[in-house]
């Protein structure tokens, strides 16, 4: 009696994993929420991921309603967003920080220009000039190109409202301005990406995983005038200006372990394996020391252990 109450938590513990996940919010993650979920199921068969990317903002009201459990934000959740996840599930979430991506601007690839500061920036894209005075910019002249393109005006594309990169744009390249009302908004970055393809007079914003044989991304001069490029090492050092974290949102109680689903997940996502995702999607992984930091606060096992164990 005694054995076979010890061999029952010993036969549950080896018990494969089955079930189904459910993810709502982000497109910028989209592709890689699915790439993470074939991976999964990968390592186990009889677990599946179901991805909503329909935009960051559809996420806090997911979790905060209970729909969903995981939510992936190209953005940090307001403090509004936060205060009714709080006030509905009685904590606050958890947010994990799984990729860093870089707002990205691109052009039609026959495009000569091959820079722009933010104020430049403000001005192709904001009817407010909260970050700077530079006059709007109309014509693809004002930016310094001569010859034919001097007079071609500028076609601008971005995100839609729901989208998180419609609202960090809005935050840190508008300074919180508004929009011009002739920005086509589109609710995909792979749509805003594909419509600047299209189009020579065009210039469009997304996420750093999109960009196509057909676009060109244009470098964002710093505080110095020196051009940045969003390449690996000018993300993770901050350089390039329009850095940012890729989170994924969990409802997780203080002091509540991770449920099983959610811990294999987690534990791929922050895994050499996981960060491989990353790159191959055209983001850039975390850093180890982040990395280390987001499997500490899921209390999952260091890397180290992992590896260990899964060699073993």
């Amino acid at each position: 009696m005694a054995l076979g109450a010890l061999l029952l938590p010993m036969m549950a513990m080896a018990a494969p994993l089955s079930g189904t996940l459910g993810s709502v919010g982000s497109d910028t993650l989209g592709g890689l929420m699915t790439q993470w979920g074939e991976r999964l199921s990968a390592r186990h068969p009889e677990v599946r991921l179901q991805v909503q990317a329909s935009g960051s903002g559809t996420a806090p009201p997911a979790l905060a309603e209970g729909a969903t459990r995981i939510g992936a934000m190209s953005r940090p959740m307001t403090e509004a967003e936060r205060a009714d996840f709080i006030a509905r599930q009685g904590h606050p979430p958890v947010a994990v920080p799984v990729a860093l991506d870089a707002l990205t601007l691109f052009v039609h690839r026959d495009n000569p220009l091959t820079s722009l500061s933010l104020a430049q920036v403000e001005a192709l894209f904001a009817d407010t000039h909260f970050c700077d005075q530079t006059p709007a910019i109309q014509r693809w002249g004002a930016l310094g190109l001569d010859g034919d393109w001097a007079s071609r005006p500028v076609a601008r594309f971005g995100r839609n409202t729901a989208s998180g990169s419609h609202a960090l744009f809005k935050q840190e390249a508008l300074c919180g301005g508004n929009f011009r009302r002739d920005v086509n908004e589109l609710p995909g970055s792979s749509a805003v990406v594909a419509a600047v393809g299209r189009s020579r007079e065009a210039i469009g914003y997304a996420g750093l995983g999109y960009p196509t044989a057909m676009v060109k991304v244009l470098a964002l001069r710093d505080d110095e005038g020196t051009p940045r490029l969003p390449t690996h090492d000018n993300v993770v050092s901050g350089r390039y200006p329009l850095t940012r974290p890729l989170y994924v949102y969990v409802n997780l109680a203080p002091k509540e372990r991770l449920p099983a689903l959610e811990r294999a997940f987690f534990d791929l996502v922050l895994s050499p394996e996981g960060q491989a995702v990353v790159t191959r999607q055209g983001f850039v992984p975390l850093p180890a020391q982040r990395l280390a930091a987001a499997r500490r606060a899921l209390r999952l096992p260091p890397l180290a252990d992992v590896t260990q164990s899964s060699s073993n």
